[in-house]
């Protein structure tokens, strides 16, 4: 009967333990989201300037050029369910070209100026992204499209 006693302690030690590293783990990223989060808007001019080099990049859509890149209001955040990630999800209108020798150069609608969301990520302490944009949703559409995989977080 002690024996069975000293692994009740010893379990239940162990529980309060990693409750207790939980919980601090998640204040600590708590904290570190409230920090980011302003520092958004502080990196906004930046971040429109990665995001169109970083998705000029990608080579999508085929056959055009990107030839601007102009955030709108406010980001939306979330949290990405499996990983943690803090992302911002920001509307964007996108301005394209046509390649020359693309295939688009006779596509009259080339042109027109795309609505769309532009994804932003909080790694290594520093916003990034990785150039992913969701064409024909506004962030809130986005968010609500991938509620499965993002977790909204209220400012």
């Amino acid at each position: 009967m002690g024996n069975l006693w000293i692994y009740v302690a010893v379990t239940l030690a162990v529980i309060s333990g990693g409750m207790l590293w939980r919980s601090r783990r998640l204040a600590g990223r708590d904290a570190e989201r409230r920090s980011a989060m302003p520092a958004f808007d502080q990196r906004r001019d930046a971040l429109a300037k990665l995001f169109q080099q970083v998705a000029a990049a990608t080579g999508k859509p085929r056959g055009l050029h990107w030839t601007s890149v102009d955030l709108s209001g406010q980001p939306l955040f979330a949290a990405d369910i499996a990983s943690g990630e803090l992302y911002a999800l920001i509307g964007v209108t996108i301005g394209f070209a046509a390649v020359e020798g693309g295939g688009m150069e006779d596509v009259e609608a080339v042109g027109n100026l795309r609505s769309a969301t532009a994804v932003f990520v909080y790694r290594n302490g520093e916003w990034t992204t990785d150039g992913r944009v969701i064409f024909n949703l506004e962030p809130a559409e986005a968010l609500q499209r991938f509620h499965t995989a993002l977790a909204p977080i209220v400012v």
